[in-house]
């Protein structure tokens, strides 16, 4: 696959790109694309922190620790344990943003150890259990020299137990080819207020040679503040394929533990 070749053979010589950055008429050096970017981002963030003490408004804050941060069925985190966190904030009229960071590990030729996503959408339902949701999030990955950071839209609708859903970038993960993912998700509720997951997706387009089929099945349960899940996930692919150095975008069968709160707790 194009993206997983992209991403493991990361050995670009940054010091002599650095050295190549274009200056402006004053001879220093002119704001890359993604420093453009974060700077947008920053005054989204800011955006959002002024917005919190509005009417209706309303803002919290999880935080995760996973045995592995799995992403459409392949390993971010090289097999290895990540602690995730997020801020969210939401507006009583369906208006949401957010901010969310996880550690990564895409091998030797990488120099990311941060992933940070940027996030922005509408939401909304209906009594009768029908509901929409549907965004923007902005992928990004740091240190910053890997240069793979990327925009992805999406659209999906809800009804009662099941979830359809679908991603799309024309920059997937920075390599320059589109990308799409399909998803379909049920969400039951099981005796003793356990809770039975089942997730079926398919990641294709230009960036893939072919297409990825993952799947996953999660057994999920709350204590007092804190949410438990226990999942396997696992792809069509074959195990020669999902072999890698070091266990780096493994797509082999796992199980995943994690463990979440929310803040504030207590709130309703």
């Amino acid at each position: 696959m194009h993206i997983i070749e992209a991403l493991a053979s990361l050995r670009a010589d940054r010091s002599e790109a650095a050295m190549m950055q274009p200056r402006n008429h004053k001879g220093s050096r002119r704001e890359t694309p993604k420093e453009l970017r974060m700077r947008g981002m920053k005054l989204i963030v800011l955006s959002l922190m002024l917005a919190a003490g509005t009417a209706g408004a309303q803002v919290t804050g999880t935080v995760t620790v996973t045995s592995d941060y799995d992403f459409r069925g392949f390993s971010q985190s090289a097999g290895d344990p990540a602690v995730q966190g997020s801020v969210d904030w939401a507006d009583d009229s369906g208006i949401y943003a957010g901010v969310w960071g996880s550690n990564v590990d895409f091998g030797e030729g990488s120099e990311s150890d941060v992933e940070i996503d940027l996030y922005a959408g509408f939401a909304g339902g209906d009594e009768d259990g029908l509901g929409y949701d549907f965004g923007v999030v902005y992928y990004s990955y740091w240190p910053d020299d890997d240069e793979v950071d990327y925009f992805e839209i999406f659209a999906g609708l809800t009804y009662n137990i099941a979830e359809i859903k679908g991603w799309y970038s024309d920059d997937y993960f920075g390599v320059g080819e589109s990308a799409y993912y399909l998803e379909g998700n049920l969400n039951f509720e099981l005796p003793q207020e356990f809770g039975l997951g089942l997730h079926l997706g398919m990641s294709d387009g230009d960036a893939f040679e072919d297409s990825v089929i993952d799947y996953g099945v999660s057994v999920s349960k709350s204590f007092s503040n804190f949410d438990f899940e226990l999942k396997y996930v696992d792809t069509d692919l074959d195990s020669e394929d999902c072999e890698t150095e070091d266990d780096v975008f493994t797509c082999e069968g796992r199980v995943i533990l994690s463990v979440s709160t929310t803040f504030p707790w207590g709130a309703e």
